[in-house]
């Protein structure tokens, strides 16, 4: 998208590219021509936290307050030139011939998945989750997933044309 003109900053390109995609999917190409998925890493949005403090007006010397003021000044700089807007974490990686799941995908994303499922799918992904990091995940979504199930189906049966009410 640089390339192509569309956007002129890097971290402008990447906050758009990574609200759309989730995850990341890395091909590579081994020496015989080989196309294998290295690693699937999961991009997550870091919330913009206020990590500023209020500590200076609790200091009693002139040189903590200055310490507390700097802090808070280098927590700004950071913040205003080196932001960091995503975490990537590695779910899946390709290690000596077998895929070995390395992390965690974030409850958001396992619950957004869930809702692009049809009923038979979900319980096998549910299956997934709960073998590989545990039951927890999956039943804390469930309820969640049938009501907005029930929300959708709602609202599809208000789509297209009315009744004819029996008249030609």
């Amino acid at each position: 998208m640089l390339r192509a003109g569309v956007f002129k900053n890097e971290k402008t390109a990447e906050e758009q590219v990574v609200q759309v995609l989730n995850f990341d999917i890395h091909l590579v190409k081994d020496y015989r021509g080989n196309r294998y998925i290295e690693r699937i890493t999961e991009c997550i949005p870091v919330e913009n936290k206020n990590e500023y403090t209020f500590d200076h007006r609790i200091e009693k010397t002139l040189e903590g307050k200055f310490d507390k003021f700097f802090d808070n000044a280098t927590h700004y700089f950071m913040k205003t030139t080196d932001k960091q807007l995503y975490i990537y974490r590695n779910i899946l990686e390709y290690v000596d011939g077998e895929y070995i799941i390395t992390n965690k995908i974030s409850d958001k994303n396992i619950r957004e998945m869930r809702l692009n499922m049809t009923d038979t799918d979900a319980e096998e992904f549910d299956k997934f989750v709960a073998k590989h990091w545990g039951e927890e995940s999956v039943y804390r979504m469930e309820d969640e997933r049938r009501a907005k199930s029930k929300i959708a189906s709602g609202l599809a049966k208000k789509r297209g044309r009315r009744p004819a009410n029996g008249l030609t």
